[in-house]
């Protein structure tokens, strides 16, 4: 490898990558039902009932709404792994996360969306990462418990990973031998779902004019990968219609269906396509996986003073201190909180989160339970980002209801009356990644 190609991979590795090119965790949090005594102030609402659910092993909520996304029945609710790394330098140890394994399996909420290029960014930079996050859910899942309950809508553990499109993977091998690698890493045979993470924006020399699609050959490799059994299904990542069409006609060649397409999505991420790439996908049984659901946290009302700490849930409070994002990212999500700069108008997102605590409560739910129920509702799997058992447990009280019709149009209504939409902070874009020498973009067309 020539030394440009060297450090432009360095590049690429500290680029890191969440459902878009990341740098640091995504923090996807709750809040919790109000409750008029600061006693019960913290309590999760966790089934629908009055009254509050204490998560805990021995009062596990199972989840017994599921979804197909292809061939597969799954949870209505998804678990991100962007955040996922090892508290460990050369071991894969993290108890905390095996905790939240342990209960997702337990809750039958063991969907999980991964990708190889996950892992702690320390670790990527320095040549170590890569991988790492499917390696640690393989583990985990070998540690989990094993249940012996079973109905008819039991799922069996679902893992969701992804092929990174990158200049040096130029073939249809190139895919298939990413594939077994994946493969090998969590420990199966075979994969649930195996998704493109990208259309091929990755054009280091696109400013010389030689940039040079290789998404036909992506397609065809997905296709591969599927007719010698080594995936169940096959997806792609932030593909508007127009490209979905054109991968759907290529993978009908091989007698391929496409089974996902993840977007970003929530109710104030529905602009600059994302609406209409939804609505193509429900019409074409293509199965959306949203993420940015609670549109970075924004959606959890963490931002806003107005919204009552009785609706925020322990783990939201926590992360109010020892919140992880970049200043960067910081200082934009305060922008689209408060508002009063640029096309953001003064009061931000407030009156939104003031309908969203109105639904919360005549739900018995929380503002971020009624946001992820937006998207089931919209006929999507929102794909939120845990960290601890406390995170998914709250995550799992989006299933088992829905709002009503009047509801979702009352949210939608006001979320438009805002006249602005959720882009992303810092750098973290919903159509856009930085990747090492620059920002590529994508559009859902």
């Amino acid at each position: 490898m020539s030394h440009q190609m060297i450090l432009f991979a360095l590049c690429f590795a500290l680029a890191a990558d969440n459902d878009v090119l990341a740098f640091s965790t995504q923090g996807h949090h709750r809040s919790s039902s109000s409750s008029s005594s600061s006693s019960s102030r913290l309590n999760l609402y966790l089934d629908g009932k009055s009254g509050p659910v204490h998560p805990s092993s021995s009062n596990t909520e199972i989840i017994t709404d599921t979804t197909r996304l292809g061939n597969l029945q799954v949870p209505t609710v998804g678990v991100g792994t962007i955040s996922w790394s090892s508290n460990k330098m050369l071991e894969l140890e993290n108890l905390e996360l095996q905790s939240l394994v342990n209960t997702a399996c337990a809750s039958n909420a063991a969907l999980f969306d991964t990708a190889e290029r996950y892992g702690s960014h320390l670790k990527t930079a320095l040549g170590l990462g890569w991988g790492e996050t499917e390696k640690l859910i393989c583990k985990f899942l070998e540690s989990a418990p094993t249940t012996t309950t079973t109905s008819s809508t039991t799922t069996s553990p679902v893992v969701a990973t992804k092929f990174t499109p990158t200049p040096w993977r130029t073939t249809v091998e190139s895919v298939v031998e990413a594939c077994q690698d994946s493969c090998e890493r969590l420990g199966v045979e075979q994969l649930d779902l195996y998704q493109l993470h990208m259309p091929d924006i990755v054009q280091p020399l696109r400013a010389f004019g030689k940039a040079q699609s290789k998404d036909e050959i992506y397609w065809q490799g997905l296709a591969e990968c599927y007719n010698r059994g080594l995936v169940k299904n096959v997806g792609v990542c932030n593909y508007g219609p127009t490209l979905l069409e054109k991968c759907q006609d290529k993978l009908a060649q091989y007698n391929v269906p496409l089974a996902s397409n993840q977007i970003a999505y929530s109710l104030l991420g529905r602009h600059d396509g994302a609406q209409s790439t939804l609505d193509y996908c429900n019409a074409n049984n293509i199965k959306v996986l949203a993420f940015y659901p609670f549109a970075m946290g924004l959606l959890t009302g963490k931002y806003n003073n107005n919204v009552s700490s009785q609706n925020l849930a322990r783990e939201t409070l926590t992360t109010l201190t020892t919140n992880k994002k970049t200043m960067l990212e910081g200082l934009d999500l305060q922008k689209y909180a408060k508002g009063g700069t640029g096309a953001i108008p003064e009061g931000g997102i407030a009156p939104l989160l003031t309908v969203l605590e109105e639904v919360a409560q005549r739900n018995g739910k929380t503002v971020a339970q009624v946001a992820l129920n937006y998207i089931i509702c919209k006929g999507a799997i929102p794909i939120p980002g845990a960290r601890s058992s406390l995170q998914l447990q709250d995550n799992i009280g989006a299933t088992g209801w829905r709002l009503s019709d009047q509801e979702v149009s009352l949210l939608e209504t006001t979320a438009d009356s805002l006249g602005f939409g959720f882009d992303g902070a810092g750098f973290k874009r919903t159509s856009e990644k930085f990747v090492g020498y620059g920002v590529e973009k994508w559009s859902l067309d």
